[in-house]
């Protein structure tokens, strides 16, 4: 592993966790933010995560799997691999209560009228939510960042915008419930700083078991759980936010932004 590229990983890792503070601050300044625009931005974000898990990181895991394997056995390793993926995924979304839903953005008009302590409930569950979310976000990021820098800084680009509504979630029922912005930007903060902790456990796990076939397992196993994270959260998102043609534009805009900056990086 190239120690530059380990430390650009953990960097773009850090950085994308901490834009849950974006969120928290078109949160804070204004209760009208545009619904359009975060639809699109979220319909954008799942497309350059869609494009690369099945364009880049997969065919690159079945390459490096093909090393030792040969094409056909590494290619059902690979897919095994991709679907353990979404099924880790899966069970983490799953152990997370409804109500919790991070990914569920309240108005901040809709907070105004609630109960204090089930406001406060609301955000500190939705942090709490977010952070068990955020944590195998981290380890893709970080893993796609030390395979292909180019690669990860798109993709930790797209899961930058993925947080913005997350840090909204947090902000706005902590905001009302202690009338204190400070705290309220402390948490969606804190719910990002999962995704850094993601990525020290995936360093931990590839400086002990590094080889070939591991990092093409894991490889694999990030691509699954980009897309069902693309699948399951950001269009729906996207879809309820926004008319669906501009949730598809931003998909369409973001396979699109993926596959050039996969061309310049080549």
């Amino acid at each position: 592993m190239n120690n530059e590229n380990l430390i650009f990983a953990f960097v773009l890792t850090f950085l994308a966790g901490l834009s849950t503070g974006i969120g928290s601050i078109m949160a804070l300044l204004s209760k009208n933010f545009n619904h359009k625009f975060l639809a699109g931005a979220l319909g954008f974000s799942a497309g350059a995560m869609i494009y690369v898990s099945l364009a880049d990181i997969f065919p690159e895991a079945h390459r490096a799997l093909s090393e030792i394997y040969g094409e056909k056995q590494a290619y059902y390793y690979a897919l095994i691999s991709f679907f353990s993926g979404i099924a880790l995924i899966a069970l983490i979304d799953k152990l997370v209560p409804p109500f919790e839903n991070p990914h569920e953005i309240r108005n901040v008009d809709e907070c105004e009228c609630k109960n204090n302590n089930k406001l406060m409930r609301m955000g500190v569950f939705s942090a709490i939510a977010i952070g068990i979310h955020n944590f195998p976000e981290g380890m893709a990021t970080f893993i796609s960042t030390v395979e292909n820098p180019g690669v990860g800084i798109s993709i930790a680009f797209a899961i930058a915008i993925h947080n913005i509504p997350e840090g909204i979630a947090i902000s706005a029922p902590i905001y009302y419930a202690t009338k204190s912005r400070r705290k309220a930007f402390y948490y969606s903060i804190l719910s990002g700083l999962s995704e850094p902790l993601g990525a020290v456990i995936a360093f931990y796990f590839l400086s002990l078991f590094y080889s070939t076939t591991f990092f093409g397992i894991i490889l694999a196993a990030v691509a699954g759980i980009m897309v069902f994270i693309s699948l399951d959260e950001l269009l729906p998102t996207a879809e309820k936010y926004g008319e669906h043609h501009v949730a598809v534009y931003g998909l369409v805009s973001g396979m699109f932004v993926m596959s050039v900056s996969i061309l310049l990086f080549m």
